[in-house]
């Protein structure tokens, strides 16, 4: 018997300059100003940028000192995670009025999927602009939409009319929109592997389509298949409302370098603590430890260990720590130190199946 095939309706929902926007709508002198959450020392880091800033090439990842050279009038602001994570509650109260098939991926963008909704409406497209519309009125904030047939093309629709803006990709014109599509522009591939692709002849979606499975399997091994099937509009990645968490992690940046490994082990036990305290809030357990070490070269070292039993407890971590420390030299100064827990023991749930036969976009 032949099955009869279903296509979703699925939303992405990306706030706009989210932390940023947060600092300018609680701090009226800042609106319209370029502005940098994070750091702007020496060591610092932006954790985001405002659209203002964002013209001057500032974006999140750059050190503070060179966002400030980017930027001569950047205003860094220090992070209020708490504030954030406040508002990202009330946004994702909003997805839940429409769908139980929610998946977060940060504090300021989820999927949704409504190919069948709380409120029984057939536009997926009027259902991302309700949503954005109750966003705007209950938070002040701004939200841009990407509602496709799955989640990557969801994804890439989101960042097309940014900011406050939405895209969607309807069924008939996925082919179309994925041929045109720059090869940068394609969710997951990154710099290197766009560089990659332009030696092998790939600038667009329809060269990408153009290569066999052989052949992109040939050059980018695993993820050939991925890449294949992704530009022919093919992905069955449900929206999982339960994401398994696949470690729980600790780790910061010293504001001088550390040299010697009786300070890195004090330091090491606070993370600890840290770790601890967030591995009782999430009520799991896991059996691998990983130390990771970033140099004042800014090259990055992990060493793991895992163990056959479920590890729980401060002493514990510290002793796997210690001797992970302690297991080969430590080669250079330390600019930063983290402790991460994973191999949890978080059992998976299977997604809701969903029936939808008529489909309005």
């Amino acid at each position: 018997m032949e099955v009869e095939k279903h296509i979703k309706k699925i939303i992405h929902i990306d706030m706009d300059a989210f932390y940023a926007s947060v600092e300018q709508l609680d701090f009226p002198d800042l609106s319209g100003k370029p502005i940098a959450v994070g750091g702007g020392g020496i060591r610092g880091v932006v954790a985001a940028a405002s659209y203002e800033a964002r013209k001057f090439g500032v974006r999140s990842a750059i050190s503070g000192a060179l966002a400030k050279e980017l930027c001569p009038d950047l205003i860094f602001v220090k992070p209020r995670f708490s504030r954030y994570q406040e508002i990202s509650k009330e946004i994702r109260k909003i997805f839940f009025e429409y769908s139980d098939l929610v998946e977060p991926l940060s504090l300021d963008e989820a999927f949704i999927d409504v190919t069948e909704n709380k409120k029984g409406l057939s536009s997926a497209s009027s259902i991302a602009r309700k949503i954005r519309e109750e966003i705007k009125e209950k938070t002040g904030l701004n939200a841009s939409a990407g509602i496709s047939i799955n989640k990557f093309l969801a994804k890439i629709a989101s960042d097309i009319n940014k900011p406050n803006g939405q895209k969607t990709i309807p069924p008939e014109e996925v082919d179309a929109f994925l041929e045109e599509l720059p090869i940068e522009k394609f969710f997951g591939i990154g710099k290197v592997t766009a560089k990659k692709m332009y030696s092998l002849g790939i600038f667009t979606g329809k060269d990408l389509k153009n290569k066999s499975l052989d052949f992109l399997e040939k050059h980018f091994k695993n993820s050939g298949k991925h890449y294949y099937l992704i530009v022919r509009g093919i992905q069955n990645s449900a929206v999982k409302p339960n994401r398994i968490r696949k470690s729980i992690a600790v780790e910061h940046t010293y504001s001088e370098n550390l040299t010697s490994e009786i300070f890195m082990m004090e330091k090491l036990e606070k993370i600890a603590k840290e770790l601890i305290r967030r591995i009782e809030k999430s009520k799991t357990k896991g059996k691998t430890i990983t130390l990771k070490i970033k140099y004042s070269d800014f090259s990055v070292q992990t060493r793991s260990k895992t163990l056959d039993h479920f590890i729980a407890t401060e002493e514990e971590i510290l002793e796997l720590t210690k001797m992970l420390l302690y297991q080969n030299e430590i080669l250079n100064s330390v600019r930063l130190l983290g402790i991460s827990l994973s191999n949890l023991n978080t059992e998976k749930k299977e997604p809701p199946k969903n029936r939808q036969l008529r489909f309005d976009f």
